[in-house]
């Protein structure tokens, strides 16, 4: 595949490398993040229980579709190691750790950053002798710990202090193995971290795990099978497929088969970013939109604690800031409808769709045509909520015909008895009910009865 594939793969990934890195308010004070990284991540084999080490294995199994030569897969080993950074100040006697340290304004905190990981393992070969035995190959990932010292000056030119970054040690075994199943292959991925020294506490845990652990990998000669969606001669297969803290999705090109997302994360097959989104906020729990407004309301002082807390909480309380109203106004999202072939409208403007037509689309019910005005008879399902409930074998007037982004009908309704009725149409306040859930009515009956 090409590295401008792989490179528009990598920036799905790096979604999932980063997820939870640092929460708003984004800074360190926060009771947010004094607990972080919470996915992919596998901790250290030898650790006590104070650690809370995390489970040090994951692994997915994929299937795949061999083709008419040798194929091969690649797997690229993708995680954070963690770097502490410990901010010191200079004294008479050297140095000294400090939790902050001011120079001319500037706020400098002591911090755990991360560091990003990936390593490419070797080809492996779906070789037909190597599937009949069931054989699987293990490589040893070592990865080299360091220490850097920044110096630290203030206006002057005089040595203030200096920033300390430090990483341990890493190492992990991924075994590859692979075996046939009928006309498919099936592959198994393990990544386990064998760090050799013990961990005794949650500091020392989690500086010797791999964290956002995940894996891309890409095959050469074969595709992969969808095993969210898979062909139906496939499900078989797909139901003895085991997964370990992670699921296995397409990614690249809609409709290509050569890339799996080995990942900590539910995601679907073919994940896209959004073209609105400006840039990485490591809070998927969160709208945009929504953090973006949040991040442009702190205060200047809330600001610079997050600038002082990580270079990346820097950058997006940069970017939030220099947002034109034309971005914050894109991040506000689009509708997009699946059976309108590339049709996409602004989902705060459904006038400008020329396919949605709530005042004169209609749906047929038992033979009948339903539209705007259209007496029916209510029916709630058993699973409507309570209030639903109340309203069987009530009649009601269709204010509209609607259709969700999921390709589903809904109508809204207004009960013909409710002496608030006039009102609720006025301020466009609907019941809600699926086509299945009404009796149309002759209206010329009902309103002759009334």
């Amino acid at each position: 595949m090409s590295a401008a594939s792989l490179d528009k793969v990598r920036a799905i990934a790096d979604a999932v490398l980063y997820e939870g890195y640092l929460l708003y308010p984004y800074r360190a004070s926060s009771s947010k993040n004094q607990s972080r990284w919470q996915f992919g991540v596998l901790g250290p084999p030898i650790a006590s229980a104070a650690s809370y080490g995390e489970d040090p294995a994951m692994s997915v199994q994929c299937l795949l579709e061999p083709g008419a030569g040798i194929g091969s897969v690649t797997v690229h080993l993708r995680f954070l190691q963690l770097q502490t950074r410990v901010v010191e100040q200079r004294t008479d006697v050297g140095f000294r750790p400090v939790a902050e340290l001011v120079v001319d304004g500037r706020s400098l905190l002591s911090w755990d950053e991360a560091i990003e990981c990936e390593i490419e393992l070797p080809a492996y070969k779906l070789a037909s002798a190597s599937l009949a035995a069931g054989s699987a190959t293990v490589t040893t990932v070592d990865v080299p710990g360091g220490e850097d010292i920044e110096t630290v000056v203030d206006a002057s030119g005089a040595v203030a202090g200096r920033i300390v970054r430090r990483r341990a040690a890493l190492r992990a075994d991924v075994s590859i193995g692979a075996e046939p199943d009928g006309g498919l292959v099936r592959l198994l991925v393990e990544v386990t971290n064998t760090h050799p020294d013990p961990a005794d506490g949650k500091d020392s845990a989690i500086r010797l795990s791999l964290i956002g652990t995940h894996v891309l990998i890409v095959a050469e000669g074969a595709g992969f099978v969808s095993l969210l969606e898979p062909p139906d001669e496939a499900a078989a297969a797909v139901e003895l497929c085991r997964q370990r803290r992670a699921y296995p999705v397409l990614v690249g090109e809609r409709g290509s088969t050569d890339i799996v997302l080995g990942s900590p994360i539910i995601l679907y097959d073919y994940p896209e970013i959004a073209e609105q989104s400006a840039g990485a906020l490591f809070d998927s729990t969160e709208i945009d939109e929504i953090l973006t407004l949040r991040v442009m309301t702190m205060t200047e002082a809330e600001k610079a604690e997050a600038r002082a807390t990580d270079p990346r909480a820097a950058a997006i309380i940069d970017r939030c800031d220099q947002m034109s109203p034309e971005s914050l106004r894109d991040l506000h999202g689009v509708l997009r409808d699946p059976h309108r072939p590339g049709g996409e409208v602004p989902w705060w403007d459904p006038a400008s769709d020329e396919g949605f037509q709530p005042d004169t689309d209609s749906v047929v019910i038992d033979g009948v045509s339903v539209s705007k005005g259209s007496l029916v008879r209510v029916h709630p399902s058993r699973r409507a909520d309570a209030q639903d409930l109340f309203f069987a074998e009530q009649v009601a007037r269709v204010t509209a015909v609607l259709s969700d982004v999921d390709g589903d009908t809904h109508v809204a309704v207004v009960l013909v008895d409710d002496p608030a009725a006039d009102m609720h149409e006025w301020y466009g306040r609907y019941f809600y009910f699926g086509p299945e859930e009404l009796e149309p009515l002759d209206q010329a009956r009902e309103e002759s009865r009334s």
